[in-house]
């Protein structure tokens, strides 16, 4: 008997090709969550005919460029990144999306499960536990060095993400 063949991509690791089949057979767009050794990525993603389509990409720098005065791979910008998102997704007409983690697992508190509350609390819909979130302390930035900056200023940035998308 013949070993099926495994693709490149998932001989390296990079790909679940069984998690990927079962995202694209729900039929709703997914919320793409990447974190990265010195920032992030957070897309919305269809999926077509022809592949992928991208609807919206937000780093770190896009947050730079919106006015705010936030960077790196902290939870306080990954939450901000799932916020605008979610801006996005309710001007585009984007009713629910689901999660797409890629390889990653998720952890209570951690970067991807900041980026789902900043959806959620965009106004987006996106199957999720609670249990899994990270609390408002957290997501202030009270862990961080610079953490005055960015408890004082979340609302402010929220506003700010409001106005620009």
């Amino acid at each position: 008997m013949k070993t099926p063949r495994q693709f490149k991509r998932e001989r390296n690791g990079l790909t679940d090709y069984r998690k990927r089949y079962r995202l694209v057979k729900s039929g709703l767009p997914r919320l793409v969550v990447r974190p990265t050794s010195k920032s992030g990525v957070v897309q919305l993603v269809e999926f077509g005919n022809e592949g992928d389509h991208i609807l919206k990409t937000i780093t770190p720098k896009t947050l730079e460029k919106m006015g705010l005065g936030i960077r790196g791979n902290s939870t306080a910008s990954f939450y901000l990144m799932g916020f605008a998102a979610g801006k996005f997704a309710g001007k585009s007409g984007i009713e629910e999306v689901i999660l797409d983690t890629g390889r990653r697992k998720m952890t209570k508190g951690g970067r991807i499960s900041a980026a789902v509350k900043g959806y959620a609390d965009a106004g987006g819909n996106i199957p999720h536990s609670e249990s899994i979130l990270p609390n408002n302390k957290r997501l202030s930035g009270s862990h961080l060095k610079n953490k005055d900056d960015i408890k004082k200023n979340l609302e402010t940035y929220k506003k700010k993400v409001e106005e620009v998308i």
